[in-house]
């Protein structure tokens, strides 16, 4: 089994967003995938609880009950363990980092989350775990061309010592409408671009936790020129 921790210290960057997303992308693909929702908001379970599978795919729980938990999914045959973490307390946010295979650390293009992700990268860096930055409410790209706000949050980046996924989930009404649905935007709009983006996520977060290393996630220097040549651009709305 592989448990991959969805992490933000500030809220509102949309850590559920990609958990949700993620989770349900799995399961489309038929990988046995629960997300456990740890975070006392309770998000996840908002958007989950009135779904048929509900009661095999969503669990409430909390950071002292995760290792229990890890434990309890690998014997019941669960292949992937997706856990929307607390913001705060720190102590509770590790709980969830040291049961991780893989930290997704969620990050908007903004001073203030970018500067929440670099203590993200802390705790997972301190408890000697694998992570990843996710950029996530990003504008759309235009003509090709990215914007000033997502060229400078990979230079930002690029101090922060841990990759970068090549795809950066852009700001799109279609994840709140799915929400409101109880559903990922794959069920909401197959194939429209927010859907492609949480595909590529998938596909690049699971070659890493399977132990790949594709060099479209060596670092946030080489993603940022990949950026400015217009190379890892998501697609456009």
């Amino acid at each position: 089994m592989k448990t991959l921790a969805v992490m933000s210290r500030k809220g509102g960057a949309g850590k559920t967003t990609v958990a949700v997303n993620l989770t349900l992308a799995a399961r489309a693909l038929g990988v046995r995938a629960v997300l456990a929702d740890a975070d006392p908001m309770r998000s996840a379970h908002e958007v989950l609880r009135g779904r048929d599978e509900a009661a095999n795919l969503l669990v409430e729980t909390s950071a002292s009950k995760l290792f229990a938990l890890t434990e309890a999914s690998r014997r019941a045959g669960v292949e992937l363990l997706v856990i929307d973490t607390p913001a705060a307390p720190e102590a509770d946010v590790a709980e969830a980092v040291k049961v991780a295979d893989l930290c997704l650390a969620v990050a908007r293009p903004t001073y203030l989350d970018l500067a929440a992700a670099v203590l993200s990268v802390a705790v997972i860096q301190r408890l000697g775990r694998e992570g990843l930055i996710v950029l996530n409410q990003c504008a759309p790209s235009r003509a090709g061309v990215e914007p000033p706000s997502v060229l400078k949050a990979f230079e930002a980046l690029r101090f922060a010592h841990l990759p970068v996924a090549p795809t950066a989930m852009r700001a799109r009404m279609v994840y709140q409408t799915a929400f409101a649905q109880g559903r990922s935007v794959l069920e909401s709009d197959p194939q429209g671009a927010a859907a492609q983006e949480v595909r590529a996520l998938f596909g690049q977060v699971w070659r890493r936790l399977n132990g790949e290393r594709p060099a479209a996630m060596s670092s946030a220097n080489d993603d940022l020129a990949r950026a400015r040549r217009g190379l890892i651009l998501a697609p456009t709305a």
